[in-house]
């Protein structure tokens, strides 16, 4: 690019940028962008940044406050997701906020056990209780990480209602007994043929719950619908879950693809389900950017990869509304291997041609910049550039190959909010290493 035509570009940037000041106002441009959606996606360039959590959540709260949204769904496990979702709706007896979050125990805890989320849920709470027992906001999760637990809660829930069904499924789920409750070790054993595929009776067992839904549904109105959903659910999900794990050891496009598909499709359900109950959905989705931004317009897509926000364009077209955020430097909540312990760690300055850094270089320090239908800004940024993305492990020494890709931002996303520096978000359990680890102040030289 050019001197003049990145001179352009900056001016055509700062000219369009909606500033972030802090004022109640702030997000009104995304309010109207919103209009009637029935989706707004919301994502984030790392899951461990507080001004991605914080944004996210102010954004919500006038989402739901200002234009009837009914629902969040979150990059989590079903089962997780529902323990928070039962309290918000004051359907258990969680004594607080922070006991709600409590299902969420697996690596990365900090994802969604931290202060902004916690204040979030609190703030939810107290909104649902001032509402009707129909017009209160759920809170959801769309991933299918949780194998073991989900085919707990369906056991669980057969218990209650039908033990000679529960009986049946114990039977069908007894296959994955050979691997205790180590999914990657049933994944890796059944893709090698070392043992055999549990596909048929996880399968069996969610038609078997399917079909005995009218029966199971009929005994107590909205509440016997709404647990019936959910075990329904979470078996969906150990069937996707078994496939998943099973796939992910022949490839990360296979495996990848799978996963979103079950997210897409597990959104897809929420709508159906609240439309069945006489309210049409409304909801706001929280995940990485890798999931929400269009895959099409992105490296990923490229190479053959889909994400929800790919699906979710291609269902609901513009009923649909995609928001991406991005950081030039800061801080970070993430880890250096899978299953280790979080860490605070300093984000290098974005790399020169990508998108963070020429936001970085107009110098605004907070901006929201709407890309639908915004004429020249648009075609400005539509070249492709470099845009990072920090997921729970961050590797800042190999920081071009593992945290890089190429994108169209106009085409990936809707709008997007830029924060220039950031800091990292604060777990609700920090290990010694995030709370005394103080990142060093300059980097090693070389990449």
């Amino acid at each position: 690019m050019t001197q003049t035509l990145l001179a352009n570009t900056l001016d055509l940037v700062r000219e369009a940028a909606h500033p972030l000041t802090g004022a109640s106002h702030d997000y009104d441009p995304l309010l109207e962008l919103a209009g009637d959606a029935q989706f707004v996606l919301i994502g984030e360039a790392s899951h461990g940044t507080h001004e991605f959590y914080r944004e996210r959540a102010a954004i919500t709260r006038r989402l739901i406050v200002e234009r009837g949204f009914n629902a969040v769904a979150v990059e989590a496990d079903w089962p997780d997701a529902y323990l928070v979702n039962r309290y918000v709706r004051g359907d258990n007896g969680a004594a607080d906020a922070e006991a709600a979050l409590s299902g969420f125990r697996r690596f990365p805890t900090w994802m969604w056990r931290n202060a902004e989320v916690l204040e979030f849920v609190g703030w939810l709470r107290a909104y649902n209780d001032a509402r009707t027992e129909n017009a209160r906001v759920g809170f959801y999760g769309l991933d299918l990480y949780s194998l073991f637990t989900s085919m707990t809660v369906v056991l669980d829930y057969l218990d209650k209602l039908d033990p000679a069904a529960a009986s049946h499924a114990r039977y069908r789920y007894a296959c994955f007994e050979q691997v205790g409750e180590d999914p990657q070790a049933y994944g890796w054993a059944a893709s090698m043929d070392l043992s055999a595929s549990c596909e048929d009776e996880v399968v069996s067992q969610l038609v078997e719950l399917r079909r005995r839904a009218a029966e199971y549904v009929s005994r107590d109105g909205r509440l016997a619908a709404d647990e019936y959903f959910a075990a329904e659910q979470n078996a969906r999900l150990v069937a996707n879950a078994e496939r998943y794990y099973r796939t992910m050891f022949r490839g990360r496009v296979s495996s990848w693809n799978l996963r979103d598909r079950h997210m897409a499709d597990t959104l897809s359900a929420l709508a159906q389900h609240f439309e069945a109950q006489g309210t049409p959905a409304r909801v706001v989705l929280w995940a990485h950017n890798s999931h929400l931004g269009d895959a099409r317009a992105t490296e990923m897509g490229w190479g053959g990869e889909l994400n929800v926000g790919q699906l979710v364009r291609e269902t609901f077209g513009a009923s649909a509304v995609l928001i991406g955020s991005l950081t030039h430097t800061g801080s970070v909540t993430a880890a250096s291997d899978w299953d280790a312990m979080a860490e605070r760690k300093l984000v290098r300055p974005s790399l020169e041609g990508s998108y963070e850094r020429l936001f970085h270089d107009t110098g605004l320090p907070r901006f929201l910049l709407t890309l639908r239908d915004s004429g020249d800004v648009a075609d400005a940024l539509h070249d492709k550039r470099l845009e990072r993305a920090i997921g729970v492990i961050y590797a800042p020494e190999t920081e071009r190959m593992s945290h890089y890709f190429h994108a169209r931002l106009p085409s990936q996303f809707d709008a997007v909010l830029h924060f220039d520096e950031t800091r990292a978000v604060e777990p609700l359990e920090p290990s010694a290493r995030w709370t005394s680890g103080e990142p060093p102040e300059s980097w090693p030289t070389g990449q």
